[in-house]
């Protein structure tokens, strides 16, 4: 039978509520993501370690499980939490923003602003696909289901066409991830808000010819 890895207790056939009850539990777990986050960034989900984790994120071993049972849930785990990071950091700026148009352009202004803060999130996420496939469509989906709460709520407010649907959301999903990587992995001298601009005029204008 195979036996727990670095450390872990044997908790088989077990079910625990690990979620923190106490601020300072709530901080160590917070440590522990943001340390993952930086361990499987750098080296990857296959290299990358509980006790690498643990160290850059100066807790004691076993305090890793007291929040996750492997390598594998934590990675789960921190695929939401950036999710969850990305959400809180662009939700309220598109919200202040004043019709729908103005908030895809902050939209995307603030998604590259947050890649460039947070450049893992593309190896995790991408990793994710191979890891924990569920996560991985999960990320996406949602990420495109706020879009699309917008596009329908600026439609009802007769700011744009009455006939979005989940395609276009899905375009602009799509049209920003691959920005974040160009401008907000690869190039970090690029203006994000001249770029945001400009792929807000192609949402708004297409590529019809202007007279």
């Amino acid at each position: 039978m195979d036996q727990p890895q670095d450390g872990a207790p044997d908790t088989a056939g077990e079910a625990r509520d690990k979620t923190p009850r106490t601020e300072r539990g709530r901080r160590t777990l917070r440590k522990l993501l943001d340390a993952a986050a930086v361990e499987f960034g750098e080296r990857g989900f296959h290299e990358a370690s509980i006790s690498g984790i643990t160290r850059r994120a100066g807790t004691a071993l076993g305090s890793f499980y007291t929040y996750f049972d492997s390598k594998e849930e934590i990675f789960q785990a921190l695929v939401r939490y950036m999710s969850e990071q990305l959400r809180d950091h662009v939700t309220p700026l598109v919200q202040a923003a004043p019709d729908e148009i103005s908030a895809e352009r902050i939209g995307l202004e603030s998604f590259l602003g947050f890649v460039r803060e947070h450049k893992e999130i593309y190896r995790i996420i991408d990793e994710a696909e191979f890891v924990d496939y569920a996560s991985y469509r999960r990320h996406y989906e949602t990420t495109v289901a706020r879009v699309r709460q917008r596009l329908e709520a600026g439609a009802a407010r007769g700011e744009i066409r009455a006939d979005v649907s989940e395609i276009h959301a899905w375009a602009i999903g799509g049209m920003n991830v691959f920005l974040g990587m160009r401008y907000g992995l690869w190039d970090e001298d690029a203006d994000i808000s001249e770029i945001a601009r400009i792929a807000n005029d192609f949402v708004a204008h297409g590529l019809l010819k202007r007279n």
